[in-house]
């Protein structure tokens, strides 16, 4: 009976070796974490799903993805941006549905009419495009933003509804923009890799008939390894009803994230990574 138990163990292993939706981030796609150390289980969700963000063939990012409230909790990824052109592609995660679905992230339209998902399941287990039709004031907000990569796949990544909240248009366009644009090249002058994780704090209010979450803050890290003797560290955190992004240190965010999520003391990224 050992035997067998163990054998289930390591077939399970093997599966989720190569699947979408993993068990955990240390096993499947640690790379896109600081010294492969994801955040604490402070943020995890009631029904938590862990993403390893698969397109054609390759991890680009990592999700941690709230089903419940279908908007995700954060994203991780390395900064490498470039031009490129913006993809105009959603994408939505098969394996959300179900395991046995393919690992990567398709579009809608070939799960419902290659794979004969009815759109009916697939809302179920994650947010649709039709939950961001005629929004007010509100538009998809990448957390993983598309121009922090320098190529088209992985832009393109970047295109999928499990990375997207619904954020404060005025936001989204100025203030959080002008973050991921500009504060991002000047605060990653000299570094030789940047860590970075987005996340989205779940908030009162709803949209698509209550189905999706909007959340009440939008919030950024960033370790940033110059080299082997020198890290260094900063934070954001955006209320999603204001055009302001307000710039903090590392362990300040965590302080706020831990009073704000009160599920014990966040911590964002291995100690290594200073907090002042």
């Amino acid at each position: 009976l050992r035997l067998l138990l163990l054998l289930q163990v390591l077939a399970s292993c093997l599966w989720l070796g190569h699947s979408e939706v993993v068990t955990s981030f240390e096993t499947s796609c640690p790379q896109f974490f600081f010294r492969e150390i994801p955040p604490n289980e402070a943020l995890e969700p009631q029904k938590p799903a862990w993403i390893c963000q698969r397109y054609k063939n390759q991890y680009y990012f990592a999700t941690l993805y709230d089903r419940k409230m279908r908007i995700p909790v954060y994203s991780a990824y390395i900064y490498q941006p470039g031009p490129g052109k913006r993809p105009k592609t959603w994408l939505v995660e098969p394996q959300l549905i179900d395991l046995s679905y393919p690992k990567t992230m398709e579009k809608e339209w070939t799960l419902l009419n290659r794979y004969n998902v009815s759109l009916e399941k697939l809302s179920q287990s994650q947010a649709i495009l039709h939950d961001y039709k005629n929004l007010t004031g509100l538009n998809r907000g990448h957390l993983n933003p598309n121009g922090h990569h320098d190529d088209y796949s992985s832009r393109m990544a970047t295109f999928t509804l499990t990375n997207i909240v619904p954020q404060d248009e005025k936001l989204n366009g100025g203030a959080w923009n002008n973050y991921e644009q500009q504060t991002m090249i000047r605060r990653t002058q000299g570094c030789k890799t940047t860590y970075v994780i987005v996340g989205a704090v779940p908030g009162n209010n709803y949209i698509a008939k209550g189905r999706v979450n909007k959340p009440s803050h939008l919030w950024s890290a960033a370790c940033c390894v110059v080299d082997n003797n020198y890290i260094k560290a900063w934070a954001v955190i955006a209320e999603n009803d204001k055009n302001q992004v307000q710039l903090l240190t590392l362990g300040e965010l965590e302080d706020a994230l831990t009073e704000l999520y009160g599920r014990g003391q966040v911590s964002l990224f291995d100690s290594d990574c200073p907090r002042e």
